[in-house]
């Protein structure tokens, strides 16, 4: 694979992980509207190790907090704070791996995946959704910590899952979820990001699984790039998206979601 390929397919995947734009789309076109071919296994499993190292050091104090908890719960303490917090975590992550199953089984994920239509009107109408979501009136609250309860990250959960939808956006739908619960726009987006790093430890250990079951090689020269590529273009994606949160929202991500959507509905219908 080239240089430029293997910059372009990680950087694409690093930028659009965790702002409400979908990552999965942009792969899926750059892959339509290039001759480029299909980055395969390993580097998606690279790809998405570099967002999951982003996240985890942008937010390293919630993240030591999470395998703090993680490690209690693992024994058997569930009366701590972080052990809370990690049980909601996982629980968060059930409903989208089940689904992913049911639907990789099945065969559908393909079947979406090359579907330029149905990315069109997921940007549109999750985007819609999305700035609704932002715009209608929410009991805020001051607190300057994630309220977390087993009931609202299950609802979260099952929004997340339609993020196996190409073009929903991962970020964008458990954003819009948690704005819907009430959480302010910083604690929507916090919630998300932590949201991610269960679901991106296990799709990545799934890929990897089935790339070591495929036989496929690891050319770890291309996979430390790819991961170095992804993992600087995420944490600058995080950084920016919240440090002008509260000048301008969502708002850019919307309109470019929309348009986007708009220009993929006409290319697929003509």
């Amino acid at each position: 694979m080239l240089l430029t390929h293997l910059a372009l397919v990680a950087m694409i995947q690093g930028l659009t992980e965790f702002i409400p734009i979908s990552s999965s789309a942009h792969l899926i076109l750059l892959h339509h509207l290039s001759e480029l071919p299909d980055q395969g296994q390993t580097i998606d499993i690279a790809v998405h190790f570099g967002t999951l190292l982003a996240v985890i050091t942008y937010f390293w104090d919630d993240s030591k907090h999470i395998w703090s908890g993680l490690t209690k719960l693992l024994k058997g303490k569930v009366v701590s704070n972080d052990s809370f917090v990690a049980l909601c975590l996982v629980v968060a992550t059930v409903p989208a791996m089940v689904f992913g199953l049911f639907i990789k089984l099945l065969g559908y994920d393909m079947l979406m995946r090359d579907n330029i239509l149905l990315i069109g009107i997921a940007m549109i109408v999750f985007g819609i959704f999305l700035w609704w979501a932002d715009k209608k009136p929410n009991p805020i609250t001051n607190e300057t910590e994630i309220s977390w309860s087993l009931k609202l990250s299950l609802k979260i959960g099952f929004w997340q899952a339609l993020a196996l939808i190409p073009g929903t956006s991962r970020s964008g739908i458990t954003i819009t979820a948690a704005r819907i619960m009430g959480y302010s726009r910083e604690h929507a987006v916090r919630v998300s990001m932590l949201m991610s790093i269960p679901v991106i430890i296990a799709a990545t250990a799934l890929s990897t699984v089935e790339n070591h079951l495929n036989g496929n090689d690891f050319d770890f020269k291309i996979i430390v790039t790819a991961l170095i590529f992804s993992y600087l273009a995420a944490y600058l994606a995080i950084a920016v998206m919240l440090r002008f949160l509260n000048s301008f929202g969502f708002l850019p991500y919307i309109v470019y979601r929309i348009l986007l959507g708009a220009g993929l509905i006409l290319w697929a219908i003509t």
